[in-house]
């Protein structure tokens, strides 16, 4: 089962562990975006949805028509998305494997930056040993760790400030047979000279500039989403954008103990603003996007409905049926 997005995309510099749903480009990202198209608009009964209205959606964000019919050629073949004929029109879907880890990756993303939760004061340490000719396995083992919302504090030691379930200890264990350990300790007070506090495996200050981006980015459309100055094609466009951003923050920031960090810590503000963006065009851009599905289909398609951050936060998917197995 693939990873609902590319760490790639986060840290560059990372590979991710087969990683099969698409990595996103500098510019327009067809496949990226036709994801992120149907988990918004089809996830929560994995609705059909006529190949030309994705391809005119696309089309809209500025994906070539060339460009968007090979982006759900490949998708399909990565098992991403599965295709049928619906009368006279080829219609896709999200595959089940695949609906069912964004589902899944939406509610970590928006409980992660929910937090607020007491720490207490236990890291999770993951300690591992590769040859360097591994190269393939290490940088796996890597990118698993920081879906996990773990992070580098030496070369082979990661940490989390939270426990790891038993699903994740299970997955690292798999990743790296016999060569990985994981205990749980508390932090202790060194010297000045020789004292490295673990927060710093992450980059706060940068994450910080990031949140003020995200914020400054988004808050001016508030007031005209208030003003209902916002059509269907826009809306559609900015709630894609503004989950593609804000999905990061889950892995860049992964509920890091609010004690540790400095005040005034933007997390909260963030939340609000994509909150107020992602929910307050829900209405329009499922107008616009079901006015496209039905152009290309033979009738109305009911089943594209939007779903909010609460949507997700509770778990959008719902049974629809027997998926085909790729």
């Amino acid at each position: 089962m693939s990873d609902p997005f590319d760490i790639e995309e986060i840290f560059p510099d990372e590979e991710p562990p087969a990683v099969r749903l698409p990595r996103r480009q500098s510019g327009p990202a067809p496949q990226g975006l036709a994801v992120t198209l149907m988990a918004d608009y089809t996830l929560r009964s994995r609705a059909w949805m006529p190949s030309a209205a994705i391809v005119a959606l696309l089309a809209e964000a500025g994906v070539s028509e060339a460009g968007a019919r090979a982006a759900i050629s490949r998708l399909a073949r990565r098992g991403v998305l599965e295709g049928d004929r619906r009368g006279r029109h080829s219609a896709y879907r999200l595959a089940r494997a695949a609906a069912g880890q964004v589902s899944a990756g939406g509610r970590w993303i928006v409980s992660a930056a929910a937090g607020g939760e007491p720490w207490d004061e236990w890291w999770t340490l993951v300690a591992f040993s590769l040859p360097q000719q591994e190269r393939g396995r290490r940088r796996a083992l890597r990118g698993r760790l920081r879906w996990l919302g773990c992070a580098p504090l030496y070369d082979g030691l990661w940490i989390s400030p939270h426990a790891l379930g038993q699903e994740a200890l299970a997955e690292l264990a798999q990743a790296a047979p016999g060569a990985l350990t994981v205990f749980r300790a508390r932090h202790v007070e060194l010297g000045a000279a020789t004292h490295r506090p673990p927060l710093q495996a992450w980059d706060v200050p940068g994450i910080a500039a990031q949140y003020e981006t995200f914020i400054a980015r988004w808050r001016p459309l508030l007031p005209r989403m208030r003003a209902g100055r916002v059509d269907g094609p826009a809306a559609v466009r900015a709630r894609t954008e503004v989950m593609d951003t804000y999905r990061r923050f889950a892995v860049l920031d992964p509920r890091l103990p609010v004690r540790l960090l400095p005040r005034r810590w933007p997390r909260a503000t963030a939340l609000e603003v994509f909150t107020a963006v992602y929910d307050g065009l829900a209405a329009v851009a499922e107008a616009h996007v079901r006015a496209v599905a039905a152009r290309h289909a033979e009738g109305p398609v009911p089943d594209v409905r939007a779903h909010t951050v609460a949507d997700i936060r509770a778990g959008v998917l719902e049974d629809a049926g027997p998926a085909r197995v790729h």
